[in-house]
């Protein structure tokens, strides 16, 4: 586990920085303070556990260099988590525009603004932070190749201190591993079918390194199987794919740009949507209710079930009970049961699935 102390930034930094990083940093020393139980695992309960914490959906309006207070209690309470690995699932600029097309300077401000915010103050913590192409950050064809460029630019010099196990398409396709815990990113940043490309790496890493791990994570923008209301057609929508992770045992796939937090389960896969923290929350299929923004806490235990938690913002202190989500979530294409009801018989308890 990562110390929870905070560093100093350092004194060469600029004013603007040194502000963003210090209020960032000051709001996560109070949440240890104020809520040290929870923030702080006990020796015993910490011993052999990775702890990961799941951040998605930072942006706002187009082009946009702002982010919302939802951003800073975010990151700051991940700080505060102390985990072994930050992830983002995505979007975490505002990029993507059609008319008129951003420019190179337009684009680097955006990132400049979203390291001030998170990247930045995340390295000071000493968290590892690894991130996924969104459609907002780097979609895929050739009328957002710039946006892909600066994307790969800025990542390439921000490569987190995680022992990669295939860092090839470093920042878009790429396996690393934190513990027993093998993780792959994959570049979904358009609907529809993955590349054939893509779809072999993840069959052969799976099956060449995926049985040395205990468990294995994928993680992605655009998730397999809709979500939310207004994205039901955005989706990868790909059985190869879904027996590739089935194949492959995975044990949970995170994507983010559905912008609702569900925990579920399909076929022997968990399949977890992220909450967003910038603008446009949405209502899961099937409600109506507009959900609280969001960060997932996974924690793989040596000797129990993957547990998975949300805490709404803005404290983000506070578990969103799974009581309070539809005991499924169904479409024309899909249907997903909420996690804690998939165990047919096993009790796992609240945000624990059984091992296979």
């Amino acid at each position: 586990m990562h110390d929870a102390g905070v560093s100093a930034p350092p004194s060469r930094l600029a004013p603007g920085l040194r502000t963003s990083l210090l209020a960032v940093l000051l709001l996560a020393i109070l949440l240890l303070a104020t809520d040290a139980s929870d923030a702080r695992p006990t020796a015993d309960e910490a011993r052999g556990r990775t702890r990961v914490v799941v951040l998605s959906d930072f942006n706002e309006s187009y082009g946009s260099v702002h982010y919302s207070s939802n951003v800073d209690g975010a990151v700051a309470r991940a700080i505060a988590l102390a985990p072994d690995l930050v992830i983002s699932t995505g979007d975490m600029v505002a990029g993507q525009r059609l008319a008129p097309p951003l420019d190179r300077e337009e684009v680097s401000a955006m990132w400049r603004a979203f390291h001030r915010r998170v990247s930045d103050p995340l390295a000071a913590a000493g968290l590892a932070f690894a991130v996924t192409p969104g459609n907002h950050d780097a979609s895929s064809g050739e009328r957002f190749r710039l946006e892909r460029e600066v994307y790969r630019e800025q990542w390439l010099a921000r490569r987190p201190a995680v022992e990669f196990v295939d860092a090839t398409d470093y920042p878009f396709q790429y396996a690393f591993r934190v513990g027993d815990v093998l993780f792959a990113s994959l570049d979904a940043t358009y609907v529809g079918h993955l590349s054939h490309a893509a779809k072999n790496w993840l069959r052969d890493l799976l099956g060449k390194v995926g049985p040395d791990y205990r468990h294995r994570v994928v993680f992605s923008h655009i998730p397999l199987w809709p979500f939310s209301v207004g994205r039901e057609s955005d989706f990868l929508g790909d059985p190869e794919l879904e027996e590739i992770l089935q194949h492959g045992q995975v044990d949970l796939h995170l994507t983010g740009h559905h912008h609702a937090y569900y925990p579920g389960y399909k076929d022997g896969v968990r399949y977890v949507s992220q909450g967003c923290l910038g603008a446009a929350p949405r209502p899961l299929i099937g409600t109506k209710e507009i959900p609280a923004r969001s960060l997932v806490v996974i924690d793989f235990d040596p000797a129990g079930p993957v547990r998975v938690e949300a805490y709404a913002g803005p404290g983000f202190a506070q578990v969103i009970p799974r009581s309070m989500l539809p005991p499924r979530i169904e479409s024309r294409r899909a249907t997903f049961v909420r996690d804690d009801l998939a165990a047919s018989g096993a009790r796992a308890g609240p945000g624990g699935i059984p091992e296979r």
